[in-house]
């Protein structure tokens, strides 16, 4: 079974659908600074090959799969100060996965599956509000959040510290998704083992409160295009477990 990219799909493509089985990929990412090296897209990109691989696993499996367009503007106060940052707020995430869910069910969707590699808390806190409303109204709703067990402690340890915005992980990733993007001042970027995750515990609200002047956290010099790919691979996975209890019933 191959996946259906839902906004390169003609309607008739997406009317031949089983819809009433299929697992709709909802994938977020942002538009935000992530270092002197890593475009202001990199969150769109990780969460692309991670609702890619995830894709083609459950297809597969033989499950039905419509991956939709990414969000790409969603809140992200932390990098708000770094030229290029564009975030939303809250609750115009909030509308707009809902707005999503009402339209996938009208059009005969039963399962949706949300896929983040932005991780600034606001746009967490907005996503889980939306899945609150969107569960209530009967989708079912897959979200692997990876600031959460068991799915953070698969990605390596650097991203096990917190130091990962911007670090070897993300890095990586850009590296095997999208090489000719990586900026060349990485290979002289020292690292940064600041914890974002203690700091965001801590109150801290700003990547240079919590001690990324550069909009970096963790060791990007560190990165290779081989590491990214074994973390796509990683990330696809997470995802076809995190949807498969979505297919309880079939």
């Amino acid at each position: 079974m191959t996946v259906c990219w839902l906004a390169m799909a003609t309607y008739e493509e997406v009317a031949a659908l089983d819809r009433g089985r299929a697992v709709a990929v909802v994938p977020l990412g942002a538009t935000e600074a992530h270092g002197p090296h890593l475009p202001l897209a990199t969150d769109v990109i990780i969460a692309e090959a991670m609702a890619r691989a995830g894709a083609e696993r459950l297809a597969a499996r033989g499950v039905p799969v419509a991956v939709l367009p990414t969000v790409a503007l969603t809140p992200a106060p932390f990098a708000a100060d770094f030229a290029g940052t564009l975030g939303v707020r809250p609750a115009t995430l909030v509308a707009l996965l809902e707005d999503l869910a009402d339209g996938l069910a009208s059009h005969g969707f039963r399962r949706m599956a949300l896929v983040s590699a932005h991780l600034d808390p606001a746009h967490l806190a907005a996503v889980y509000e939306a899945i609150e409303t969107i569960r209530g109204d009967g989708m079912r709703v897959a979200f692997p959040d990876l600031t959460r067990k068991p799915w953070a402690l698969r990605l390596g340890e650097e991203f096990r510290t917190g130091a990962c915005h911007a670090g070897r992980f993300e890095t990586s990733i850009v590296l095997a998704e999208r090489p000719e993007s990586v900026r060349g001042v990485r290979a002289g970027l020292a690292p940064n083992p600041k914890s974002l995750s203690d700091a965001i515990r801590a109150g801290r609200a700003t990547f240079a409160e919590a001690g990324g002047p550069r909009a970096y956290f963790g060791w990007p010099a560190d990165a290779t295009a081989e590491e990214g790919r074994a973390l796509v691979d990683t990330l696809g996975a997470i995802l076809d477990e995190a949807a498969l209890p979505l297919l309880a019933d079939d």
